[in-house]
């Protein structure tokens, strides 16, 4: 495990949370640092099993030598189709840690944070054309006021996006430092909270993040064993939205208020934490970057 790479967030709480068996076969859909998949190996017999996602090709260097573990170098959306190729078609526990990892902010060259110049990319797959100067360069105007106002919830998102518009063909919005000097004008409030906002919707567009998400809880139900357990940590109220709906209802829809209608979605989860788990003073402390993160747990119904 690399604590440089990435601090586990909520790392008792997760572990705690899965009640994991020994024998077990359980999933790290975001390996990174390797932090919390050490802590699942560490509860596993030598016949137990982790699978870890992980689409930054960076995260394979934290790799153990451990026999028990098999790496996937794959969006976690892609869950149900790689554990098929192992022979494994149900397992006893899934777990996933949201968001950019620090090793990844951190690394200026990947321009996921606004400290550093580098290119406007955010690509946590690095096999992917898509990035974050293709979007503000590209993009209509519409469809990036939409962004801005859904994904980073910025205040002025439709000036933004008009001023977009009319900067990118006079301006190269190709580094960060580019992109922030062509807008510095309508910065609202404080500037780093407002870029921070700005790429964090960016980011969430770059790696389409909450379809990923949806993909990969919607095949949770089937793929956990009854009594399994999936623990899911979020840092945003988008993420934590879904994560909530499809836990308590199985969809990620708010229920119709229509008398007529009463098609309850088929729910084969049943939720374990009724509120969040939030960090402790200690470790808010101790790792900053963890002041956001929720943390909630859900169990696959046992049949009758």
């Amino acid at each position: 495990m690399n604590e440089q790479y990435h601090i586990p967030v909520l790392l008792a709480e997760t572990i705690e949370g899965l009640n994991i068996q020994p024998d077990g076969i359980y999933v790290d859909c975001t390996f990174g640092g390797g932090g919390h998949s050490k802590a699942i190996l560490a509860k596993l017999s030598e016949k137990g099993k982790l699978v870890a996602f992980d689409q930054d090709d960076d995260a394979r260097k934290n790799l153990p030598g451990d026999q028990r573990i098999i790496f996937i170098p794959q969006n976690f959306r892609h869950l149900q189709r790689f554990l098929r190729l192992h022979n494994i078609t149900s397992v006893n526990g899934i777990m996933a840690d949201l968001g950019v990892s620090s090793h990844q902010f951190d690394e200026a060259g990947r321009g996921f944070s606004i400290r550093y110049n580098a290119e406007m990319d955010m690509r946590m797959d690095q096999r992917q054309s898509l990035t974050a100067f293709e979007i503000v360069n590209s993009y209509t105007e519409q469809r990036l006021h939409k962004l801005f106002e859904e994904y980073g919830e910025v205040t002025n998102a439709k000036t933004l996006a008009r001023t977009i518009v009319q900067v990118r063909n006079t301006s190269s919005l190709k580094t960060i430092d580019g992109f922030k000097n062509a807008l510095r004008e309508i910065v609202k409030g404080n500037p780093n909270k407002y870029f921070a906002q700005v790429f964090q919707a960016l980011r969430i567009e770059v790696n389409d993040e909450l379809g990923a998400l949806k993909e990969m809880l919607q095949q949770v139900p089937t793929l956990l064993k009854p009594g399994g357990r999936v623990a899911i940590i979020t840092f945003h109220s988008l993420e934590d939205r879904l994560v909530k709906n499809f836990f308590r209802r199985g969809s990620f829809d708010e229920p119709e208020e229509n008398p007529f209608i009463n098609t309850e979605p088929v729910n084969e989860l049943t939720v374990v934490t009724k509120k969040p788990v939030l960090p402790a003073d200690k470790e808010m402390k101790q790792n900053p970057r963890s002041r956001s993160a929720k943390l909630r747990v859900a169990e696959k119904v046992m049949m009758v």
